[in-house]
């Protein structure tokens, strides 16, 4: 199985035997169900697609909150509507943690790209704002990818190789070592 589809339950820590404290994310997955199955003949490359949280009253077209299409080598093995769990993850050390982060609106250039800002004090004008951002007549504009205010989080990020510090397939339970992106209830896109 390439990967599962989880819900972010929130960080707590684990005390190891030798008295090492670990920070951990537990991530929540249920069983996932594989919605579709793309073929090299239809798609022209072999995917599998997982849907989990199904909706209490789901439509003709939307069955699950959160779908996600992983790519794999061969479909063979895998049936539509087949049940994907934490089981598959038992011999798993490290996963690919994929999630959106939290949102922090939009931001000045201080918070947003630790500018420090001008003077408080003697009557300065200049306190939180970017500065001068233009050049000359030459090129006439301002250049692309310059530090501006403007939208800061909601980005979809990725950490690799986060070690995996065990797996409670009973209770659909993951342990990540460390922080995981997003709020708590968010979803969570596991690949390994």
């Amino acid at each position: 199985m390439p990967g599962i589809i989880g819900k972010k339950l929130g960080m707590s820590q684990i005390i190891q035997d030798d008295g090492c404290v670990i920070p951990v994310t537990f991530v929540t997955c249920e069983p996932n169900e594989v919605v579709q199955i793309k073929t090299e003949e239809t798609d022209g490359y072999p995917a599998i697609v997982l849907g989990f949280d199904a909706y209490k009253n789901p439509s003709k077209n939307r069955k699950f909150k959160a779908i996600k299409e992983f790519r794999v080598e061969n479909t063979e093995g895998y049936k539509k509507g087949q049940k994907i769990s934490v089981e598959s993850l038992k011999e798993v050390k490290a996963i690919t943690v994929t999630a959106y982060s939290k949102g922090k609106g939009y931001q000045g250039v201080m918070k947003r790209h630790k500018f420090a800002g001008g003077p408080e004090t003697h009557g300065s004008v200049f306190h939180r704002e970017p500065g001068s951002v233009g050049t000359c007549a030459k090129p006439g504009r301002v250049m692309k990818g310059k530090k501006l205010p403007g939208q800061m989080g909601n980005a979809q990020v990725t950490l690799k190789n986060r070690p995996l510090i065990s797996v409670m397939a009973d209770k659909n339970l993951l342990a990540v070592k460390g922080g995981v992106p997003g709020a708590n209830n968010s979803y969570v896109y596991i690949k390994f």
